[in-house]
């Protein structure tokens, strides 16, 4: 599966692509099954055509945990969460299950590599 994501221009903040508008949350995004590549290139199109809206518009990888779809990088899982990984701040204050789900979804680190990550308890 894979996500559509972007920095909106006006305030820098991360957002997802769903049906034809952008979204904050993440658990909003619109998810793209891998057999429609067409879908996420038309997509990704479409999004790059709002130059005075969004930058830097690109896929991304997801892998379920605890039955939710999250960010396969962990890169990708930080940005999802808000501009800090501080619970008290951003995206994550109104917390709920999307917000534990990126928080203790478990994949790969694209940036070093393909590690396991260590879960927290």
């Amino acid at each position: 599966m894979k996500a559509i994501t972007a920095n909106r221009l006006i305030d820098g903040e991360v957002v997802f692509w769903k049906s034809g508008q952008w979204v904050d949350r993440f658990g909003d995004a619109q998810l793209f099954d891998d057999h429609h590549a067409a879908d996420v290139e038309a997509a990704v199109a479409t999004g790059k055509s709002q130059p005075t809206v969004v930058v830097d518009v690109y896929p991304i990888d997801l892998v379920q945990s605890a039955g939710r779809w999250a960010p396969l990088s962990y890169r990708e899982r930080i940005r999802a969460l808000g501009p800090t990984n501080e619970p008290t701040h951003g995206k994550q204050v109104e917390g709920g299950d999307v917000v534990e789900a990126l928080r203790h979804a478990s994949g790969a680190a694209r940036s070093t590599g393909r590690v396991d990550l260590i879960r927290r308890k």
